[in-house]
């Protein structure tokens, strides 16, 4: 059976729309729920992040300020440590030299006072010395390398800062330790110098104990002593001075007893008085002696001859030749005046400019003037063998004395 059609509301064609296509809503729109629990998360990983990222940078700048600190004071005490370790050498060549001076020393010029002073700054020097290198024998602490937690950052820094106050107490204390050190080296230098200083003033005094010694060995004696006075600092050079100057001094008895071996013999006591004799004519020139029996082709028969020969640099020096009968016919009046008369050529050396030494006669007109001046009349001071001089030179050898 077919249904019947509502032709009028299908006339139009389509299909009819339902007011509503599903069950009623609610008009009211819906919101989210918060959850405070997660904001306060965020906000403490937050806060945590910037406390983290904040005590990062304060414990790098810490410790770069420690290691600043740190490297100042290790750089300061090397450099004061190396400033002791340099007196510290200087002082061991000091001792070294000093120790040598004292191996050295005969007994011969040296002063025992000064040899003891020596010996005793010694001693307070190599008693300074030991506390001295036990501060050097420390090791200087060494950083380690920048950690990076913070946390290790703080512990280095504190760490770096028990170095530093390590460091500059030991830096106190080498800089305490150089001045004792520099001091105890200028005093083992001075007790050094002024023992050579002994022996150099000793020389002198040595020399006029050893006059028969030769005027080489006396002059060594005496450049050997201006060596030793000159010296200011001990190093090598003190202890060659000290060497030379003792050889020298040897080299004096050397000689002296030479020559006293050959005026051995009954003629000795009048030659030693001759020779005294002469040196007191002419204070200031260096004189050494010979003996023969024959000097100048004079000599025998009663003859006497003498012959000399002098320097015109320095020092003033000569050498006096005298026949055996000079000393045969001591201390008469011919012999003294024949002395002076060589003499008078020795003393030249004092007084060049007074007369001409061009020729051999005026050189023996000088001689003779000076004995003269002297007041030896006897003709045996050159005006037998020579003639009387020009008055002119015996007023110029009154200026030469």
């Amino acid at each position: 059976m077919t249904a019947p059609v509502d032709v009028a509301s299908s006339a139009g064609g389509g299909h009819a729309l339902p007011l509503r296509f599903a069950s009623p809503v609610d008009a009211t729109s819906r919101t989210r729920r918060r959850r405070p629990w997660l904001t306060v998360g965020v906000v403490a990983v937050t806060v945590a992040a910037a406390t983290v990222g904040l005590l990062q940078i304060t414990a790098n700048l810490g410790y770069d300020e420690a290691r600043t600190g740190f490297d100042a004071s290790r750089t300061t005490t090397a450099n004061t440590g190396e400033t002791l370790r340099q007196e510290l050498d200087s002082l061991t060549s000091t001792l070294g030299i000093a120790d040598l001076l004292v191996q050295t020393d005969s007994g011969v010029l040296v002063a025992p006072a000064a040899r003891e002073v020596l010996s005793a700054a010694t001693a307070d020097a190599r008693s300074a010395m030991t506390p001295a290198e036990r501060l050097l024998d420390r090791d200087l602490p060494a950083a380690d390398a920048k950690p990076g937690a913070f946390w290790e950052l703080f512990a280095a820094s504190a760490e770096l800062a028990a170095q530093t106050r390590d460091l500059d107490e030991l830096a106190a204390d080498l800089d305490a330790a150089t001045p004792a050190t520099s001091a105890a080296g200028t005093a083992v230098t001075e007790a050094g110098v002024a023992l050579l200083r002994s022996a150099a003033e000793a020389a002198p005094a040595f020399e006029s104990a050893h006059l028969s010694a030769k005027n080489d060995a006396v002059i060594a004696l005496r450049e050997a002593a201006s060596s030793a006075s000159d010296t200011t600092i001990l190093d090598e050079s003190a202890v060659e001075a000290l060497v030379s100057l003792q050889d020298a001094a040897a080299q004096v008895v050397t000689t002296e007893q030479a020559e006293l071996a050959e005026k051995t013999g009954p003629l000795q006591s009048a030659r030693t008085e001759i020779e005294a004799f002469a040196r007191s004519l002419a204070p200031g020139v260096l004189l050494e002696f010979d003996w023969n029996q024959i000097v100048n082709n004079a000599g025998y028969n009663g003859s006497m001859g003498g012959l000399t020969t002098w320097w015109w640099d320095d020092p003033d020096r000569a050498a006096i030749e005298l026949s055996d009968s000079v000393a045969e016919q001591w201390p008469a009046d011919r012999s003294k005046a024949l002395v002076a008369h060589e003499v008078g050529h020795a003393i030249s050396v004092k007084c060049e400019d007074m007369y001409d030494s061009s020729t051999q006669d005026s050189i023996e007109k000088w001689a003779t003037a000076w004995a003269i001046s002297m007041g030896f009349s006897d003709d045996a001071n050159g005006v037998w063998a020579y003639g009387y001089p020009p008055q002119s030179y015996i007023d110029a050898a009154y200026g030469c004395r």
